[in-house]
């Protein structure tokens, strides 16, 4: 075979990499594909709400991936990223990317960055007027407040809208998903109040404005609600329970509602 692609001259053209060889193939047909460069590609899928921690633990999980960021620190991945993002949780993009056997663990975090700096541009240059941030990167962090606070789209403009309003108001975000983030391992699925009263920079129970950082990876749909949130009075929300929230524009309201759905069974999750 070596010969043969020799005395043709395809050797010289022949382009390295992974390929998918079927049964039937004749010697043309696969020096055809050998010079394509049409090597295998394979899909890994950053999930929205994910930590950048738990993108990376995705990525070493698969053997066709290199590994070259594990005894990394956050700011040493963060200086490899070479992206204007001020700090390293949520600077990338949730999606599904593609990649060929050996591609590094960093090349991927590159794309998903440079993805997320071109929709955050994107959202940004159309946002509502008036609002509460002084920059693409505040909005960022509200957008990963918004997406661990709810995955349902048809309510997550209004969750933006209430949280806009509380900082308008001057008022705490008191968002549960940030006092998780800030309670790091310590977290063992249950917010106890000795938690809420724990002052950290992610608690929003207890600071004024938003965390220095997001806390999860946004999807477009939420970094959109953070820019463009929908009108309203609404103040509070509660769970349901099923993955949709009650939305008061009064704390007697909030209380009430927050009484009605813990006594039916859904979840403390409450602002």
């Amino acid at each position: 075979m070596a010969l043969w692609a020799r005395w043709h001259g395809y050797d010289r053209r022949l382009r390295s990499g992974e390929y998918a060889l079927t049964t039937g193939l004749t010697p043309r047909t696969l020096m055809d594909l050998l010079m394509s460069g049409r090597v295998v590609q394979y899909p890994v899928t950053l999930v929205e709400g994910w930590t950048v921690r738990q993108a990376l633990e995705s990525l070493w999980q698969r053997d066709n991936i290199t590994a070259t960021l594990v005894d990394q620190s956050d700011e040493a991945i963060h200086a490899a990223l070479d992206t204007s993002l001020p700090a390293l949780e949520g600077s990338l993009f949730p999606d599904t990317y593609f990649y060929t056997k050996g591609t590094t663990d960093l090349a991927i975090l590159r794309r998903a960055s440079q993805r997320l700096e071109q929709v955050l541009a994107e959202e940004w240059q159309h946002r509502a007027v008036g609002l509460p941030y002084e920059s693409p990167w505040q909005a960022l962090t509200m957008a990963s407040i918004i997406e661990r606070e709810s995955g349902y789209q048809a309510e997550k403009q209004d969750i933006a809208g209430v949280f806009v309003r509380r900082l308008q108001a001057g008022m705490r975000l008191q968002s549960d998903p940030t006092v998780i983030y800030g309670m790091g391992s310590r977290y063992d699925g249950v917010i106890y109040r000795s938690d809420l009263n724990t002052t950290t920079a992610y608690n929003t129970y207890r600071i004024h404005g938003l965390p220095p950082t997001p806390i999860a990876l946004a999807g477009r749909d939420s970094i959109h609600a953070s820019l463009q949130p929908r009108e309203g009075t609404a103040l509070y929300f509660v769970s349901r329970g099923d993955g949709s929230h009650q939305f008061s524009d009064t704390l007697e309201e909030h209380n009430a509602a927050v009484q009605r759905y813990l006594r039916d069974g859904g979840d403390d999750n409450n602002n």
